[in-house]
């Protein structure tokens, strides 16, 4: 038995790398050197590699890609041929970058994995390392296919100007020495795998615990401070099938826990599923995150995520996206994080970095208050859908928490009434109120708007209909704010007793809860139990002062013509 074993060291695509070729010139096996040695790794495919895939009776693991004579000139010392095959490439309305057909290494990678050649296909027939033919199919781990649109994207230049255009990308001077660019500042396979050294596992050109590679070229605003970036808690308990990672905790799968840089679900972004509201459940099911949103968004009421896939898009122009709601609109998964202050109206932590609309226009950027964001989809795009037929119908949920109405929840700005005496004690007439106050999970474990037993997505129940009986079930949304003994005992309207408890008038009847252009204290009654007044006039409100007011009207039978209060 004859060995050579010779170390080349000369450029590859523009790119210095070191290949190793240990070449048999016998057909009897390889030298196994160290660790480092390709022949200890996947990529020995002979009969005695250590891999899956293997090629029984071959010889030589290096072989299987180089040749010391009569070599493919594309490539020092190739012995594949170019598959020339046309390939689908990765795409996404973020992308900024150029992104072509693969060029330099990335191709000669690709002669082996996208499974069009077979393995043991070499350029010098000479130096075959037999075994008949292989491929590599869609069954094996390395199978990449022609369809490289779920596969992170390759064969582009990465310069300074897409760094700034793209935002949050690392300028590719600050690269570090592990992760080369080929001579034309490319990104290829070989920017982050190494072929003949496995030492991090999946051929990887440094550890990444923690996103360390993912994270030299990305730069995700605020990420270092996010949940998802410090979490120590378990994947363990995760029914999840996370295939390619191997961390143990979120804060070491990091970008991986939702993201996956081959053949990922969902191929815009490359999450692991295609499902967006999937790659969240894989952890806050209860399995991992605290609170089980997937049993919450089973509930009577919720923002329903599961009715549209591939619709919701970070570009997305709140005028124009069609109608849809996943958990990426009130969320980014980059800045989200659970501590820190909630003082209303501003963003709360959970929320940090989502969208939101800017202005009347519904111009998208980053949300400084939380009710922004909801308005992207419940400002005057009117996707609510009133729960009361109204005098004044207004389903512009933004337009009825104007600071310019006569009257309106603080949602927006500090309320208009200077005295409301019915207010609880951690209350005052400056205070203001968040939107998922009122609208959100009826498990206090859970905060949000995820799902409710209590439609529309309320905290706590509130019965709307006429002929309501009085009871601290029946308005307790109210009365999260609102001291019940207060309005039984008509503080602030001297009937507020007779009406909801005497006649059984609901609160919904007089009251519209989010705000009104016409009428201050809320008044908007709820035309399917109010009337105009026998001499045809009204309904109609009219605010005389201090807790005194007129009703012209008809209610359950009864006739009011300025009755004042």
């Amino acid at each position: 038995m004859e060995m050579w074993a010779m170390r080349v060291i000369q450029p590859l695509i523009g790119s210095l790398i070191v290949i190793t070729v240990c070449m048999v010139l016998s057909d009897q096996g390889v030298a196994q050197n160290n660790a480092t040695d390709v022949a200890s790794t996947k990529h020995n495919l002979s009969a005695t590699g250590p891999g899956p895939v293997r090629v029984e009776g071959s010889t030589g693991a290096c072989r299987f890609c180089h040749t010391p004579h009569s070599s493919n000139p594309i490539a020092p010392l190739w012995n594949r041929d170019d598959p020339g095959t046309y390939y689908q490439t990765y795409h996404s309305s973020t992308l900024v970058a150029d992104v072509g057909q693969p060029t330099g290494s990335s191709r000669l990678c690709l002669s082996c994995h996208d499974g069009t050649i077979a393995l043991t296909q070499t350029y010098n027939p000479r130096n075959a390392p037999g075994g008949g033919t292989v491929y590599i199919t869609a069954s094996d781990q390395g199978f990449i296919g022609t369809d490289l649109s779920d596969d992170h994207p390759i064969s582009f230049v990465y310069d300074s100007g897409v760094a700034l255009t793209k935002g949050e990308l690392r300028d590719p001077a600050s690269l570090p020495p592990e992760l080369p660019l080929d001579h034309q500042n490319h990104v290829q396979c070989t920017t982050c795998h190494e072929p003949h050294d496995d030492s991090f596992g999946d051929f990887l050109r440094m550890d990444n615990t923690e996103s360390r590679l993912c994270l030299s070229c990305h730069e995700p605003d605020n990420w270092t401070t996010s949940d998802h970036a410090t979490s120590g808690a378990s994947l363990a308990g995760s029914s999840a099938v996370w295939g390619n990672l191997s961390a143990s905790t979120v804060r070491e799968a990091a970008c991986e826990s939702c993201h996956r840089p081959h053949t990922a679900g969902g191929r815009q972004r490359l999450l692991r599923r295609e499902a967006e509201e999937e790659n969240c459940m894989d952890c806050h099911d209860g399995s991992v995150a605290r609170a089980d949103l997937r049993a919450s968004l089973n509930a009577l009421s919720t923002h329903p995520v599961r009715l549209t896939t591939g619709v919701h898009d970070p570009t997305e122009q709140p005028s124009a996206m069609s109608e849809h709601v996943e958990c990426a609109d009130c969320h980014n998964p980059h800045q989200a994080r659970r501590g820190g202050p909630r003082q209303a109206p501003f963003i709360q932590p959970a929320m940090a970095g989502a969208t939101g609309v800017m202005n009347a226009g519904l111009t998208p950027g980053e949300a400084q208050y939380e009710y922004q964001v909801c308005y992207k989809c419940h400002g005057s795009r009117n996707v609510s859908q009133p729960t009361v037929d109204r005098i004044f119908d207004n389903s512009d949920i933004a337009d009825a928490f104007d600071p310019a109405n006569a009257s309106y929840h603080p949602v927006q700005a500090q309320g208009r009434n200077p005295n409301v005496p019915s207010l609880l004690q951690n209350y005052n007439t400056t205070s203001m109120i968040y939107c998922a106050d009122c609208h959100g999970s009826d498990d206090a474990s859970i905060r949000g708007p995820h799902g409710s037993r209590y439609a529309p997505l309320l905290t706590h129940n509130y019965s709307t209909r006429d002929n309501t009986k009085e009871s601290p079930q029946a308005y307790a949304l109210c009365y999260q704010c609102h001291n019940r003994a207060s309005i039984l005992e008509d503080r602030s309207f001297k009937k507020h007793k007779e009406h909801i408890d005497g006649e059984d008038t609901s609160c919904a009847t007089c009251h519209d809860p989010h705000g009104v252009r016409e009428n201050s204290h809320l008044i908007n009654f709820d035309r399917s139990v109010v009337g105009p007044a026998s001499n045809g006039v009204g309904p109609i409100f009219e605010d005389r002062g201090n807790f005194t007011g007129s009703c012209t009207l008809s209610c359950h039978g009864e006739n009011h013509i300025d009755e004042d209060y």
